[in-house]
């Protein structure tokens, strides 16, 4: 598309639309999806693509797993398994502060897998705060692994990152497609960091025996609150588990369908043998569990990333990534790799993902389509998630951390988060790499 719109050309404005909004995600300034919807109300007013092809740029199937998941984990919340799990942490390595930050980042690197990392941060935190104020700690390094942990267990599977979903979605790519090509360099990347947190933080934490002894009397059987609620929504996480794994590769039905569902049915559940005033009840409050600003966030995005295929400025960039590396397969998986860890360091992940997306499918026709492409997708993987560990504002889940600590009066600045975030960051990423020759490259 190399029409004029208002006298420029067409490629030019939608390159300005996504600086726009890349400018005002670093900036902080505006709500991130209200400025993807004002973006991509620009770009279907302007002419770069109309409504029709705006609608069919949503990924509906990725917005159907977020809502479903968000829902689900939403009812869970108020079960106290969440609470429960945090106080049986605690008691196993008897108030150890060094056993706990241990257990802790094992447990969060566990439930960003499996829930989602965003998810995981929000109910995980308060309690790491929480249990560091009453052994008297310093909560920085335990945030900071909470942090670092969260990314990295949601680089596991296909529901663990936004990205993740954003890829496993355009692709095809399922929950245990991602579990078995990306598990493995997981458990190798937390074996390590557990290494370095413990080298550097866990050895020199020491809190006064009256502190653990407070902390060991909480009773963790009190913190569960709804024990049938429970025991349903256990019941509807593992028929979820199951359909993202069976639905997917037996009965060809996407994640999507199987979270909202999942949602569906666990709500109805939820307000089995109520009064039809407290089942309307217990649905808003459901509903009200679910981050419509991401959502909407997600919609925008799509359409915007969108104006700049209808450009053909993806055919380009793929075209110079390929010429960059000669047409060479492996080049071209480590340019993607470390690209996409610079970039999601220092941009929120998601909108880098959503842009790369169809760059990558854009070079089917240079190293063939379907599985062939693989491997790059697998790069792009681990360099956004992994990458989103640099800052502060590289992946959702940062921000949210960073959030709960300045309520609690325990800022994070942006300087010393990144001069230990991105050292980190860079040993995860010398580790996938290192994964990614021998594995597919060699």
């Amino acid at each position: 598309m190399n029409e004029l719109i208002l006298g420029i050309p067409a490629q030019y404005i939608a390159v300005a639309i996504m600086g726009m909004v890349y400018a005002v995600i670093i900036a902080e300034k505006m709500n991130q999806a209200v400025i993807a919807l004002v973006a991509s109300s620009l770009a279907i007013i302007l002419g770069l693509l109309n409504q029709e092809q705006a609608i069919e740029a949503v990924d509906f199937n990725t917005l159907f797993l977020l809502i479903g998941m968000m829902v689900i984990v939403g009812i869970m919340k108020e079960t106290g398994i969440f609470q429960y799990v945090a106080i049986v942490a605690a008691k196993s390595v008897r108030a150890s502060p060094r056993g706990l930050m241990a257990v802790l980042s094992v447990i969060t690197a566990v439930f960003s897998a499996f829930l989602d990392n965003v998810t995981t941060v929000m109910l995980i935190v308060p309690i790491v705060i929480l249990l560091t104020e009453q052994l008297k700690l310093k909560p920085f390094p335990f945030l900071l692994a909470q942090i670092i942990f969260s990314n990295v267990g949601g680089t596991a599977t296909l529901i663990g990152d936004p990205p993740n979903i954003l890829i496993g979605s355009a692709v095809g790519l399922s929950f245990t497609d991602f579990l078995f090509n990306m598990g493995p360099a997981i458990v190798c990347i937390i074996i390590v960091m557990l290494g370095v947190f413990d080298l550097f933080w866990g050895r020199h934490l020491t809190t006064s025996m009256r502190a653990r002894a407070h902390l060991l009397r909480y009773e963790p059987a009190k913190a569960l609150k709804n024990h049938t609620l429970l025991i349903k929504s256990f019941f509807v996480l593992g028929l979820v588990m199951a359909g993202f794994t069976l639905g997917h590769n037996f009965l060809h039905i996407e994640t999507g369908t199987t979270a909202l569902a999942g949602a569906a049915l666990l709500m109805f559940l939820d307000g089995f043998g109520h009064k039809l005033t407290e089942k309307n009840k217990k649905a808003h409050a459901a509903f009200h569990e679910v981050e419509w600003d991401t959502i909407f966030f997600f919609l925008g995005l799509f359409i915007v990333v969108a104006s700049l295929e209808h450009t053909g400025l993806l055919a380009l960039a793929a075209q110079q990534i390929t010429s960059l590396t000669d047409g060479d397969f492996t080049k071209t998986g480590m340019v993607i790799l470390w690209a996409s860890t610079f970039f999601s360091a220092f941009v929120n992940n998601i909108p880098f993902v959503a842009t790369m997306i169809p760059v990558i499918q854009s070079m089917g026709d240079t190293f063939g389509q379907g599985d062939a492409l693989n491997p790059l997708w697998w790069s792009l993987v681990l360099g956004a998630c992994l990458g989103g560990n640099g800052t502060l504002i590289g992946a959702s889940a940062n921000v949210m951390v960073a959030s709960f600590a300045d309520r609690a009066g325990h800022s994070i600045s942006f300087m010393k988060y990144i001069a230990l975030g991105l050292p980190l960051t860079l040993l995860t990423i010398a580790i996938a790499n290192v994964y990614l020759l021998l594995v597919y490259f060699l």
